[in-house]
């Protein structure tokens, strides 16, 4: 096996067993710090691979995350997040854990090298032309990630790649490559601390842009959040009273005639003459709330 820069010792680690535990935390903060810093080389990627997604959602497509262990989980929380902020379908939304549910109870280690599997779980999802795929894998090599990939891309989906080795494996074929080059772990090869940290990182911004691209976000509000509890329907409620630059009471009674549709309730706060003709506007402006707005207070 090639040597992987995630499974080299870190130099500071030497003697951690038996340091003052606050010296040990403060070398373990300064270790995930020093991977936050990794995704900034990963910019331009993150760009190309949201646009991507976003172009496959809008399509009418899915958006599918394949993953193992840690790496798996970083992908599955990014990915169940995306209904609730940016009111994104479930049924546009793929989790493809190794291991499926059984590894949410115990994050066993051969799923992870069981390409079959792999295979098996992109076919029953369905996963094909018009989708687009995200792999990731902390060493870009974990066979679960690259049978995954490979079988997504076979299936002529669009593919994106997320590891924190440079040269990965995971990077050969796919379209876009995302190295989050993370240094040696202070447990040398625990990928859930350092790697998976960059690797949460890159997720919000990877799925924050694709929401800014598919018209879910209005300045720094989530404008197609679906409030489903009382925090959401308290914050939904101040969205639209801020955007709108109207009072609570009001933005309620909007919300409620627009039965929760944050979008629809600004919009009827703008002007727009019933929930039809919000909805028509949203629609013609790709359910992007600038354009609809601009449509809207033109009249």
């Amino acid at each position: 096996m090639p040597s992987l820069k995630t499974e080299e010792r870190h130099d500071k680690s030497v003697g951690l067993d038996v340091m003052h535990p606050v010296l040990a935390l403060r070398l373990l903060a300064s270790g995930q710090q020093a991977a936050a810093k990794a995704v900034d080389a990963a910019i331009e990627p993150l760009a190309t691979a949201a646009q991507i997604a976003a172009e496959a959602l809008a399509s009418g497509g899915r958006l599918a995350y394949a993953g193992a262990g840690s790496s798996g989980l970083m992908a599955m929380t990014d990915a169940l997040e995306l209904p609730g902020t940016y009111g994104i379908g479930h049924d546009k939304i793929v989790v493809l854990l190794a291991g499926g549910a059984a590894s949410l109870t115990d994050l066993a280690g051969g799923y992870e090298d069981d390409v079959d599997l792999a295979r098996k779980d992109v076919r029953d999802a369905g996963i094909g032309k018009g989708d687009c795929l995200i792999a990731v894998s902390a060493s870009g090599s974990t066979p679960y990630a690259l049978a995954a990939a490979d079988e997504a891309r076979q299936c002529g989906a669009r593919v994106i790649a997320m590891a924190n080795n440079p040269g990965a494996m995971l990077f050969e074929d796919a379209e876009v490559a995302i190295l989050l080059q993370t240094p040696p772990e202070v447990i040398s090869g625990s990928t859930r601390m350092g790697a998976a940290t960059a690797q949460k990182i890159a997720f919000n911004m990877f799925s924050t842009l694709v929401g800014i691209h598919l018209g879910h976000v209005y300045d720094g509000h989530m404008v197609n959040l679906k409030a489903d509890n009382a925090k959401l329907r308290g914050r939904a409620v101040r969205i639209v009273s801020d955007i709108a630059g109207i009072g609570a009471t009001e933005a309620g009674r909007y919300l409620t005639t627009s039965s929760g549709s944050v979008k629809i309730a600004i919009l009827l706060a703008a002007g727009a003459e019933d929930v039809v003709e919000a909805e028509a506007a949203l629609a013609e402006a790709g359910q992007n709330l600038r354009r609809a707005l601009s449509s809207v207070t033109a009249h």
